[in-house]
């Protein structure tokens, strides 16, 4: 009994800190966890490439998607990390060889407000 008290507290403080963390944190956590799962847009002028990422927190699952807008610069691009439903990678993989941009503000961007960590459009 006192195990399980012990282990639920290290699980109830470990959601804690994910949720406290800075969005750099939270991405670096999420990319370390699971390996994602990535659809690229060579065509789109806005977006390079999204990863989906299914994270299990607390015996939940948790869906994410790190979207790299292109830079101004040839290389590299900018990555910007949103919690998503679960439902949102097969959405976006649908939709996103006609056109990325949309499929975007489509299918990830109405999760802008879950986590805070995207670019202001």
């Amino acid at each position: 009994m006192k195990n399980l008290i012990i282990l639920a507290s290290l699980l109830f403080c470990l959601n804690i800190s994910i949720k406290a963390q800075s969005c750099d944190d939270i991405m670096q956590y999420v990319q370390s966890s699971s390996y994602g799962q990535t659809y690229s847009s060579y065509t789109s002028d806005a977006i390079s490439k999204v990863t989906f990422y299914t994270v299990t927190i607390d015996y939940q699952y948790s869906y994410f998607a790190v979207v790299c807008f292109k830079s101004t610069s040839i290389y590299g691009c900018q990555e910007y990390i949103y919690q998503v439903g679960s439902n949102t990678k097969y959405n976006y993989s649908t939709a996103y060889l006609s056109s990325a941009g949309r499929a975007f503000w489509d299918y990830i961007e109405p999760y802008s407000g879950n986590l805070g960590c995207g670019p202001s459009l």
